[in-house]
């Protein structure tokens, strides 16, 4: 990666959304332990392009998302791909994209009830509803909410299929760096995970660094993962010739 332009932090009940130039990358810092960062794309030049969960995993063969993965759009192309995933003890990452969001409901039967016109900075929002606040600046609903990733939390199942988010994984310093390959819509939140058990609301805070990444060469991680990222590689490709024609 090439020097970082910006930095901010996003807290743990917060809500951000930004549009990232193809060839930007953004860098996630856990700063505590524990966070969870829920995040959905668009194509800001066509809103009905969006993150499509199902085909990310099916094509790579995966139930997890880590380092080397791309992150599909329902039109075969490639938003963002992994290019890094630091886990800072050792244990290694992993990031779910199956278990979506908390609800106003869930978080209020968890820690009470909380609202900002009473709480301000300590109120206690959740997924779902932080989702909806970021659509709406681009003109988005409930229709447009597609299955999110979930950064920094792992999920597993026992042999019953019963899911639980296993926190061996939660470190302060675990970071993961996105490639977009495309001009995105980011739309982001750092409310708690829907399996979270934690007994008191995390306000787990993580940085968020944006910068220009190096070009994608041939022999790119990423790019070479799996032979169907090749192919999605491809598809931005005929894209970005096909909206800028010679």
């Amino acid at each position: 990666m090439s020097k970082t332009h910006y930095t901010t932090t996003l807290p743990g009940n917060g809500h951000w959304s930004l549009e990232l130039r193809r060839g930007s990358f953004m860098k996630i810092t856990d700063l505590t332990g524990g966070a969870n960062v829920g995040m959905l794309f668009y194509n800001p030049r066509n809103l009905l392009e969006r993150y499509n969960a199902p085909d990310t995993l099916k094509c790579q063969h995966t139930f997890k998302l880590q380092r080397g993965n791309c992150l599909y759009s329902d039109m075969g192309r490639i938003f963002a791909s992994i290019i890094e995933d630091y886990s800072a003890n050792g244990t290694g990452n992993w990031h779910d994209t199956i278990c979506g969001n908390s609800t106003a409901q869930s978080i209020e039967q968890q820690f009470g009830k909380r609202d900002y016109q009473h709480d301000r900075n300590q109120w206690l929002q959740n997924g779902y509803d932080a989702f909806l606040v970021e659509l709406a600046k681009y003109g988005l609903g409930r229709a447009d909410m597609a299955a999110n990733i979930n950064w920094f939390s792992k999920v597993i199942a026992d042999d019953c299929g019963n899911i639980t988010l296993d926190t061996s994984n939660h470190a302060k310093g675990n970071s993961v760096t996105l490639r977009f390959e495309m001009d995105t819509l980011v739309i982001m939140h750092g409310c708690p995970h829907p399996l979270n058990k934690s007994s008191s609301y995390p306000f787990t805070s993580v940085q968020i660094e944006l910068g220009e990444a190096d070009p994608v060469a041939e022999d790119d991680y990423c790019k070479n993962f799996r032979p169907e990222n090749q192919r999605g590689f491809h598809n931005n490709q005929l894209y970005y010739l096909a909206a800028n024609p010679r």
